[in-house]
C-alpha cells in the first residue's frame, strides 16, 4: 500500500508540487496558496519560484 504526502497544486494552472499536510485544504482539494485556492481572484500569483500562474 502506498501513502500520497504530495500532490500537484488543484490549480490548473499552477506547477507547483504540495505537501499534502501543509497546503491548503478547501472543497477537498489541495492548494499551494491562498491565490490558487480562490482561483486568482485578486489576479495574484501563488509566488512560488519557477510558477507563473
Amino acid at each position: 500500500m502506498t501513502t500520497v504526502t504530495s500532490m500537484k497544486c488543484a490549480c490548473e494552472s499552477c506547477l507547483c508540487v504540495v505537501n499534502i499536510g501543509e497546503a491548503m485544504e478547501q472543497d477537498g482539494k489541495y492548494y499551494c496558496s491562498h491565490a490558487c485556492a480562490n482561483g486568482h481572484a485578486d489576479e495574484e500569483s501563488c509566488g512560488h519560484d519557477g510558477c507563473n500562474c
